[in-house]
């Protein structure tokens, strides 16, 4: 969808005409998210990439809203931004992975883009393997209050080939959390350990099913420019290359090293797993399109009365960024991200709206944080807690929002990491008077509370709440939310098609953004905690916190 857009001069007005065409009433608004979301995802924006021209405007539009509406500059500088040093790279070549068997008579390629995905950390502008030995690591786990080791064998300067997600557990084994994910599930755990062990390369093995979304968000995800952290030692602590290939492209690699695919991952569900030389060399080479840039948090404080409790945050987050112009897909090359994550700044916007509206009930402050980088792996998210605004020891809470509901009422709402803290409790008692019940998420095998903007947050202690929309519609038949789902991961997650529908029914968010600021106003409103649940692999570190603030 192309819309017209607005000049950065003219966001300022535009915001104040589009408070008075929605009204002043005390509703949270459709109408309102609505534009927000038209505006936030057109072609104009560009896909919203981190230091592209889609930055400027984006960030011309959030601070005119928060300006209009009356929230106050977040940085205690007077201004709205917050500076995230980006260093920018672009593979601008198309990486294959060449196999061998080690004597040299055989040889087998896997084709960049269909089969074999693949970029580097290091700031530079190029790396290479040569003839590395393949190592197969499991699920490249080290968890020793698991007593699980994957790395049993040295792999300096070996290419690591590992499984995604956890190993599996049965459902009452308390082995990395039964079915739900942890951390070290997460690809980005794996590519850190990876390199931690002095891996040359790491190559990561892609299941539909077990990731939650099929191969072409792989290949649509590392295509374009991507971002990381400026880092001091230039990225040279990173393997050499980072890679996902396909199942197919995997079970290629296993018969050519003679071995069964299948007969490799049932042996890796087991502690008693032992790393296994395939027998094999491989080769890959990546030239990259390198920059560094400053990119942007967006931040507005609505400050709470109590001059006791006023310096206590209760923190709103949702990432303004996107995955910009990248591979075409029906002709169409611009990464739009309405959904993911147009949606989550439009509703933070309404609900600082109400935070604006109410903040004479307000006795400890709200910051509301529109992240850069998210999609790069909560770049801006990350920034901040290694460089608060406000002392994260006085962060009562994190709040966040990464799409909303756009399909309509609903009789339930998802918390995402269900039992992690009391925040649940408090979001439950926000959505019953709506004759509403909250639900754990169905698919926690996914490990989607390791994969948003809280999640740095949770790591340094902070207790965060990330809920998702409902999935039991009303006036609709049971599995007719989890097929929306379904087919909005499959058809439109991180693709062009992710697009602004006129069509959308945005009553169900305007419900589910005043329950997230119920629970916010419930913490900022009076003296109420959140607190990490005795069973939170986080709450350790909230102790640790609180105890050397006294």
């Amino acid at each position: 969808m192309s819309i017209r857009p607005l000049k950065p001069a003219l966001v300022v007005v535009a915001a104040a005409l589009l408070t008075l065409a929605a009204g002043r009433d005390d509703s949270f608004s459709p109408t309102r998210m609505a534009a927000d979301i038209q505006y936030l995802a057109s072609d104009d924006l560009g896909g919203r990439s981190p230091g592209s021209p889609g930055e400027a405007k984006v960030l011309a539009y959030l601070t005119g809203q928060l300006e209009t509406m009356g929230a106050a500059p977040g940085n205690p500088d007077g201004t709205y931004l917050q500076t995230v040093p980006l260093f920018g790279y672009e593979v601008t070549n198309a990486p294959t992975l060449r196999v061998r068997s080690t004597d040299g008579s055989d040889e087998t390629q896997f084709a960049s883009g269909s089969e074999f995905v693949a970029w580097t950390l290091r700031q530079a502008d190029h790396a290479e393997v040569r003839d590395a030995g393949l190592v197969f690591v499991g699920y490249g786990v080290v968890a020793p209050e698991y007593q699980w080791n994957d790395y049993k064998t040295d792999v300096r300067d070996k290419i690591v080939v590992m499984l995604v997600n956890d190993p599996p557990t049965p459902k009452d084994d308390p082995t990395f959390a039964g079915e739900a994910m942890t951390y070290y599930g997460r690809w980005t755990y794996k590519f850190e350990e990876a390199a931690a062990r002095g891996a040359a390369g790491a190559i990561l093995i892609h299941n539909t099913e077990r990731a939650g979304y099929p191969w072409e968000v792989v290949e649509n995800s590392w295509s374009g420019e991507q971002f990381d952290v400026v880092r001091t030692d230039h990225g040279e602590s990173r393997c050499a290359f980072e890679s996902w290939i396909t199942e197919g492209a995997a079970r290629k690699l296993f018969a050519a090293a003679g071995m069964s695919f299948d007969a490799a991952v049932a042996s890796a569900a087991s502690s008693d797993f032992e790393p296994v030389d395939l027998g094999l060399t491989a080769s890959t080479a990546i030239r990259n399109r390198t920059r560094t840039l400053e990119s942007h948090n967006v931040l507005g404080l609505v400050e709470g009365s109590d001059p006791a409790r006023k310096d206590e945050i209760v923190v709103y987050t949702a990432h303004w960024d996107h995955l910009g112009i990248g591979k075409a897909a029906d002709g169409d090359s611009i990464y739009n991200g309405a959904l993911d994550n147009a949606s989550g700044v439009a509703g933070v916007l309404e609900i600082a709206r109400a935070f604006v509206r109410d903040k004479k009930s307000l006795k400890r402050s709200v910051l509301v944080l529109f992240t850069t980088g998210e999609e790069s792996g909560l770049l801006g998210a990350t920034h901040y807690v290694n460089h608060p605004l406000y002392p994260l020891v006085k962060t009562v809470a994190e709040i966040n929002v990464d799409g909303i509901n756009i399909w309509g009422r609903t009789t339930d709402m998802v918390v995402v990491g269900y039992g992690q803290s009391n925040l649940d409790r408090m979001l439950a008692d926000a959505i019953a008077p709506m004759g509403r019940q909250i639900a754990p998420d169905s698919e926690p095998e996914k490990g989607y509370y390791y994969r948003s903007d809280h999640f740095p947050f949770a790591k340094m202690g902070v207790p965060a709440l990330y809920s998702d929309s409902g999935v039991e519609f009303r006036n609709r038949p049971s599995g007719w939310g989890m097929e929306r789902r379904r087919e909005f991961v499959t058809e439109r997650y991180h693709k062009p098609q992710d697009e602004y529908d006129p069509s959308w029914d945005l009553s169900g968010a305007a419900e589910d953004m005043e329950a997230l600021f119920r629970v916010g106003f419930a913490l900022a409103g009076d003296d109420r905690t959140a607190e990490w649940s005795r069973t939170s692999e986080f709450r350790r570190v909230r102790e640790q916190m609180l105890r050397g603030s006294k």
